[in-house]
């Protein structure tokens, strides 16, 4: 026997027979019960495969060497790199009109012809002013509305200005624009392939079920959506446009037809996302929306079909997964802001309301479209850079955000794959700090966590495929 001591780390029951132990920088392994008893309480045999897997991962360590230390330090660094960047991910709101009518729209849209709800020249050109004080090596642009085609010429004067400012700082800016596609034009197709612009869409599953959760006048969303990705892929390229989908009600009942949907037309990735509970959304929760669990049962069925289609040769990630996959498998962290601790709220990505009001996440935004400006960090006409990501607004949303002093995640096991979302806790219970125990969000990571485990654990198959994801997203 011999004598070793313990590195920090946290565990769950995972099933009748075996414990996960996960440690600090995010690395697991599986202990039959009785190894874990024995290995809490210093007795596991130094020969035994456990000890050996125990200790190469860094959970224990039997020399008076720092270099286990150093080398779980430089791994825990690694996954907070995220930190290192600040707000590399800079939206700007230029206009709330939109021509859509979606049930679960997330903003306070307004009628297309109301042009007062656009941002103007002069509050572009001062956000832009603050987005490129941020010191991430690198930004991304999103444009958003709304409907941001509606208020092209604010699109072009952000993506040319941003351009310009990019080049002569010498550092790499992508932009997208989140749109609807149904106002696309030739000649706006021919700016997006100019400036190399990324287009962002919805397509919520088959026909009917898209017009039924996104009506627009003439009734012809779906067919608008469809025609329009196919002409952006062919004056962009097909990597240039993705899409992604909300599930209401109606849609629980389709998980297969909507994953059929996205390999109709061409797409190599679908993001399965539940309903939000802001805006418009919140407003019409009594008729599309469902509990959690329900969802979770969705997403296990499209999940499921996913994986069958992957097995028989088509190629199609699930975007969320693949964002948990990575965080659980690899060393590396995502950009991804809710799975982040703290969060990305202000200190990851920062919103430019169409008024010039700047606000820590679009949820935050959401918010203030509702009454709430709790999240507001200022304005760009009135506060300076300092200010707005240096004031007591940021700072109280990062420490709220902190998964390791929050009760019931700090002794999670999963915390380490895991982050919070303040802005999700306020608006649904009206404090910072969630309720565990009531956490939808706690409830959707929680059981994904532990079925991608399993599905990892027991099936070669998913095992092969689930690491296919994780390298295109590296790829990309």
């Amino acid at each position: 026997m011999s004598p070793y001591g313990l590195l920090p780390f946290r565990f769950v029951r995972f099933d009748a027979a075996r414990t996960l132990v996960v440690n600090e920088a995010g690395e697991h392994q599986f202990l039959e019960n009785d190894d874990f008893t024995r290995f809490v309480q210093h007795e596991l045999p130094a020969d035994s495969d456990s000890y050996l897997d125990l200790k190469a991962k860094h959970f224990l360590f039997d020399s008076e060497s720092l270099a286990p230390f150093e080398l779980l330090a430089t791994k825990y660094r690694t996954k907070k790199a995220f930190l290192e960047g600040f707000t590399s991910l800079q939206i700007f709101v230029v206009s709330l009109r939109c021509e859509h009518s979606c049930v679960y729209c997330q903003v306070s849209r307004v009628s297309a012809d109301r042009v007062r709800y656009d941002m103007t020249e002069e509050t572009a050109r001062r956000a832009l002013d603050l987005a490129f004080r941020s010191p991430a090596p690198q930004l991304k642009i999103e444009l958003q509305g709304g409907e941001p085609l509606l208020n092209f010429e604010r699109v072009r004067q952000i993506v040319v200005e941003g351009r310009r400012r990019a080049a002569e700082e010498g550092r790499p800016v992508a932009f997208v624009v989140t749109t609807n596609l149904a106002l696309l034009d030739d000649d706006m197709l021919l700016f997006f392939r100019e400036h190399g612009v990324f287009l962002s869409t919805s397509l919520d599953g088959p026909e009917e079920l898209h017009d039924a959760n996104r009506p627009r006048p003439g009734n012809d969303s779906h067919a608008r959506t469809i025609a329009n990705i196919r002409r952006a892929r062919e004056a962009l390229g097909h990597d240039r446009v993705a899409a992604l989908m909300t599930a209401t009600r109606r849609s629980l009942q389709s998980p297969r037809e909507i994953v059929d949907e996205y390999v109709r037309h061409g797409f190599t990735s679908i993001f399965l996302r539940p309903l939000s509970p802001y805006g418009f959304a919140l407003r019409s929760a009594r008729s599309t929306g469902y509990p959690m669990r329900e969802f979770l049962d969705f997403y296990v069925r499209a999940l499921d079909h996913i994986l069958e289609l992957n097995a028989a040769g088509t190629f199609l990630v699930e975007t969320y997964a693949q964002l948990l996959l990575t965080r659980m498998l690899t060393p590396f962290t995502t950009g991804y802001v809710d799975l982040q601790s703290p969060a990305g709220a202000g200190i990851g990505a920062v919103v430019y309301n169409y008024d010039g009001d700047v606000y820590a996440s679009d949820e935050a935004r959401m918010l203030a479209e509702m009454g709430d400006t709790r999240f507001r960090l200022g304005n760009v006409h009135r506060d300076s850079h300092e200010s707005i990501f240096g004031g007591a607004t940021l700072r109280t949303i990062v420490a709220a955000s902190v998964a390791e002093s929050i009760p019931g995640c700090s002794d999670c096991a999963f915390l380490p794959w895991c982050g919070a979302d303040p802005v999700h806790h306020y608006a649904t219970r009206g404090d910072l700090v969630p309720h565990i125990p009531t956490s939808d969000f706690h409830e959707k990571n929680f059981f994904l966590f532990k079925h991608l485990l399993s599905l990892y654990e027991r099936s070669p198959g998913a095992r092969r495929i689930f690491a296919s994801w994780i390298r295109s997203g590296d790829a990309a």
